[in-house]
C-alpha cells in the first residue's frame, strides 16, 4: 500500500502545529542517530580493512585458502559479489529478530557485522591503489549524501520504485554469481557495475524516505528501546547501500595497484 511521504499529513499527528513541530524535532533527532550509527559502522569497517590489509594476518589468510575458492573470492568482481550476498542472512536475522533482541544485543551484532565486513574488504588494499580507494570513497560519499538528502526532502512518493530496485538487486546478485563462477566476462561485469550504481543510488533515496515515513508511522507507539533497535536496523540498510555503491564504483573507476 502506498504511503504519503509528507509526514505532516499523517493522521496520528494531524491535530495541530505543535504536534507537527514535536514530530519534526523527533524525526530529525532520529535521522541523526541513524546517520551516526551508519558513519560509525563505516569507520569501523575502514579501520578493520586497513589493519587486516597491513598485517601478517593478511598473507596467512589469503595464501592458505583453497586455490579455486581463493581465485574466485579474491578477484575484485568476486569480492563485490560476496559483499552483496554475505549481508542477506544477517539482515534477515536482525529484521525478523529485532523485536526479540535486546537493545545491547542488536547493537553488538551491528558492530560485529561491520568488523567482519571490514575484514572481507581488506583485499581492496591489495588490488587497488590507495589513492584510487580514497577518491572513490569521496565520490561515493558525495553521491550517497545527495541521494539521501533528496530522499528525505522530496514529496514524490518513492515507494513505487522500491519493488523494481529490489528486483534489480537480486538480478545483479544472480548475474554476478553466474559471471564470477562460470563466464568471467569483463563486458558483463562492466554492465553489472553500471546497473549496480543505478540500483544502489536509487535504494539510498528509497531507504531514506522509507526510514522517514516509518518513523512517522511508529513514533507514537515506539518506546525508547524499540526506537533504538530500529535505528540500528535502519542504519544497517543505509550502510549496505553505501558499501555496495562504493564497490560498484571502485570496479568502474578504480586504478589497480602497481604491484598487481
Amino acid at each position: 500500500m502506498a504511503y504519503s511521504p509528507d509526514f505532516r499529513a499523517s493522521p496520528p499527528f494531524a491535530g495541530g502545529a505543535a504536534q507537527a513541530a514535536v514530530l519534526d524535532q523527533g524525526l530529525r533527532a532520529y535521522m541523526l542517530r541513524v546517520y551516526n550509527w551508519m558513519a560509525s559502522g563505516l569507520l569501523l569497517t575502514g579501520i578493520v580493512a586497513y589493519a587486516v590489509a597491513n598485517t601478517s594476518l593478511r598473507d596467512s589468510f589469503y595464501h592458505q585458502v583453497p586455490t579455486a575458492f581463493g581465485q574466485m573470492v579474491l578477484r575484485p568482481t568476486g569480492l563485490a559479489t560476496l559483499c552483496m550476498i554475505a549481508p542477506i542472512g544477517f539482515v534477515m536475522v536482525l529484521s525478523f529478530g529485532v523485536n526479540r533482541l535486546s537493545r545491547s544485543t542488536a547493537q553488538a551484532l551491528y558492530w560485529a557485522f561491520c568488523a567482519v565486513m571490514g575484514a572481507s574488504l581488506a583485499n581492496i588494499f591489495l588490488v587497488y591503489a590507495q589513492s584510487s580507494i580514497a577518491s572513490t570513497f569521496m565520490i561515493t560519499a558525495g553521491t550517497f549524501a545527495a541521494m539521501s538528502i533528496w530522499g528525505y526532502t522530496t514529496r514524490t512518493d518513492l515507494s513505487r520504485m522500491g519493488s523494481f530496485l529490489i528486483m534489480g538487486l537480486f538480478g545483479i546478485i544472480i548475474a554476478s554469481l553466474v559471471n564470477v563462477v562460470f563466464l568471467h566476462a569483463a563486458g558483463l561485469q562492466f554492465a553489472i557495475s553500471i546497473i549496480g550504481v543505478v540500483v544502489f543510488t536509487g535504494l539510498t533515496a528509497w531507504d531514506t524516505q522509507r526510514i522517514k515515513v516509518s518513523y512517522v508511522n511508529f513514533a507514537h507507539a515506539d518506546g525508547p528501546d524499540a526506537a533504538a533497535k530500529r535505528s540500528v536496523y535502519d542504519a544497517l540498510n543505509l550502510y549496505l547501500n553505501f558499501i555496495n555503491l562504493f564497490m560498484m564504483l571502485l570496479q568502474l573507476t578504480g586504478n589497480r595497484s602497481s604491484s598487481n
